[in-house]
């Protein structure tokens, strides 16, 4: 098997053992977005990664795992992108919905731009900017972070930005027992351990919202 199919196989089957069932449209721009990462990952320093099929993983199948996360939500931020994950994935999977990247790296920013337009998303927008300082003109169902900060920091940036209902979804590693002691009691929580197809290590989604 060449490199290319075994990166499409391994794309496939893992998205399969997230209840995904990916077209060939889907998995030509998340490997192409993978390609784009290796290209200007190191200019712009985005990710230690270097190997395609941990990248396969540990970027793009981590993402998706919060997918089924996303039902119900039309408008979904995604606070400290980086490098554009999760929401670069997510925005490949869920064309119906709209998707903000927010991140106060103007370089990194700069990436996602060349990414939206490379790939031809028109459900993407990047902004660069610190999210104590973001003011969109419509609220959000749906905010996501990855590994941007704790959850009560989390919380407190993305609170005043969600519409009424909506929740924040914060990806961690390991169950962050001290961060949910933090919290206190006027966030309702809800956390789901979420299984990644080709990484050992624990993944938690924790689900926030008003109490």
């Amino acid at each position: 098997m060449s490199g290319a199919a075994e990166l499409v196989s391994r794309l496939r089957s893992g998205a399969a053992g997230l209840g995904m069932d990916l077209d060939s449209e889907q998995l030509d721009r998340l490997l192409g977005f993978l390609d784009l990462l290796d290209k200007w990952g190191q200019t712009y320093n985005l990710t230690a990664i270097r190997d395609q099929r941990s990248a396969v993983d540990r970027h793009l199948l981590d993402s998706l795992a919060v997918h089924a996360f996303l039902s119900g939500g039309q408008r979904v931020l995604d606070v400290g992108t980086g490098a554009g994950l999760p929401g670069i994935p997510l925005a490949i999977v869920n064309p119906g919905m709209t998707f903000v990247l927010l991140d106060r790296s103007s370089k990194k920013i700069r990436f996602v731009r060349q990414v939206i337009m490379s790939l031809g998303l028109k459900n993407v927008e990047a902004v660069a900017m610190r999210v104590e300082d973001f003011a969109p003109a419509a609220l959000f169902d749906v905010v996501l972070a990855r590994a941007f900060a704790s959850l009560a920091e989390i919380w407190r940036g993305a609170a005043p930005l969600l519409t009424t209902g909506g929740r924040v979804l914060a990806m961690k590693g390991q169950w962050p027992e001290a961060e949910i002691r933090e919290l206190g009691t006027a966030v309702r929580l809800r956390i789901h351990a979420v299984p990644v197809p080709g990484m050992g290590a624990e993944r938690h989604l924790v689900e926030m919202s008003e109490n």
